[in-house]
């Protein structure tokens, strides 16, 4: 029995057909391993928003009164200290180059918050942009209502033209009463008040 149920065991798993010898590709309802970098990653957005906040110190009068004080403290220092404390003798060679520095950073910093302020300006001069053309539609929709109200009122019949109209009425019913002879004859109900009970002088 032992040699049999080895037998089936081959048939069932053969040699190619192995877990382990199947090549492993990657699956397709699985996101895919991220890949080893060699330089650093950083936020470019937190990189912005820092360049940002120097650039604004920069351009402000403080960062010019600070730069100032330490410029002056560093050119009395290396000219009235004695001479084994001085770091930075006449011509001031590396204050020079400490500004050089300094300005070789900030110019990218300054650009690169300009760069982020115009595209902030164009997101919202596009935001505008739209909220005029929707408020431009607007306006247009609503003009088009109040004037088909308008024409619409003007084929309304009003309280005075109502009234005007009846008055014409009574005075055109008046008016064929008189030519017809019969002073007699009543035009509105309200008339038969004056009168005493009795047979209506219509009926004969």
């Amino acid at each position: 029995m032992a040699p049999e149920r080895e037998s089936t065991r081959e048939r069932g798993n053969p040699a190619g057909a192995t877990a382990a010898g199947r090549p492993r590709t990657p699956r397709l309802d699985q996101p895919r391993p991220p890949r080893r970098r060699i330089l650093p990653e950083w936020d470019p957005e937190a990189f912005g928003r820092l360049s940002e906040r120097i650039a604004r110190f920069l351009g402000t009068g403080r960062f010019i009164v600070w730069m100032t004080v330490v410029i002056i403290a560093w050119v009395v220092w290396n000219i009235a200290a004695p001479r084994h404390l001085r770091f930075d003798q006449y011509p001031f060679i590396f204050l020079t180059l400490m500004l050089s520095l300094q300005a070789s950073y900030a110019a990218p910093l300054i650009l690169l918050a300009q760069n982020r302020q115009d595209d902030r300006d164009r997101v919202n001069l596009e935001q505008d942009r739209k909220q005029n053309e929707r408020s431009i539609a607007d306006t247009e929709y609503l003009t088009r209502e109040i004037a088909a109200l308008r024409m619409g009122l003007g084929e309304v019949a009003t309280r005075d033209w109502i009234r005007s109209e009846l008055q014409d009425v009574v005075k055109e019913l008046e008016e064929r009463r008189r030519h017809d002879g019969h002073p007699g004859h009543v035009v509105f109900p309200a008339e038969r008040a004056d009168r005493p009970p009795g047979r209506d002088t219509d009926d004969r």
